[in-house]
């Protein structure tokens, strides 16, 4: 049985280089490439691949949103999200989101390979190294609420529109965003958006 793979990947050098490697593989066949998150849904949808090998950073839609949408709308395509260590918020919301698959753009090429067939048998891949740096990610000291406020906050809502979509008044909203500068001891709301985006509390 051949698995089929779509790839996304906006560096067209890497993924080349991809397609170039897993072509070598005699079980493995890459049936379609993207460069951008946005273009991952149609292409699943005429290709019917049995995974999606996904960068996280993609123009567009970034590899987790279009992970969360796979989930939903594709849920027979398994997702295999690549990624470098560096990032603990992506850490976390891979696990929130079962992503069944988890590997560091850095690791051999064979792995690639390994993780593939892996998945597409119903078995999880998460690179031990990003597993280890999940262990050293602090538990958001943010409630639920004031998460919420601080997310609609990031896209750009003004006070009296996250009071509007919470269904709270605009006093209680920013009473919400001076506890959460305190808490994030950030400068301000641009500070603390930043701080909780890079520790994966968003």
């Amino acid at each position: 049985m051949t698995l089929r793979v779509l790839l996304a990947e906006d560096m067209h050098l890497i993924r080349g280089a991809l397609v170039a490697l897993l072509g070598t593989e005699p079980d493995i066949e890459v049936v379609a490439e993207v460069d951008n998150g946005e273009a991952v849904l149609p292409a699943v949808r005429t290709h019917r691949p049995d995974i999606a090998v996904l960068d996280v950073v993609l123009p567009g839609m970034d590899g987790l949103a279009v992970a969360e949408i796979l989930g939903r709308e594709a849920p027979s395509c398994r997702v295999l999200l690549m990624t470098s260590v560096d990032q603990p918020g992506v850490l976390r919301q891979v696990l929130r989101l079962q992503v069944p698959g988890f590997l560091a753009k850095d690791a051999p090429p064979q792995e690639l390979a390994d993780a593939i067939r892996r998945i597409c048998a119903g078995g999880r891949v998460i690179d031990p190294r990003l597993a280890l740096a999940t262990r050293d990610m602090r538990d958001s000291p943010l409630t639920a609420r004031e998460t919420d406020v601080l997310r609609l906050t990031s896209n750009g809502a003004g006070a009296m529109e996250v009071a509007a979509s919470l269904h709270l008044s605009v006093g209680t909203v920013r009473n919400y965003l001076t506890a959460i500068l305190a808490k994030l001891n950030a400068r301000s709301k641009v500070d603390a958006v930043r701080i909780a985006d890079e520790a994966g509390w968003l």
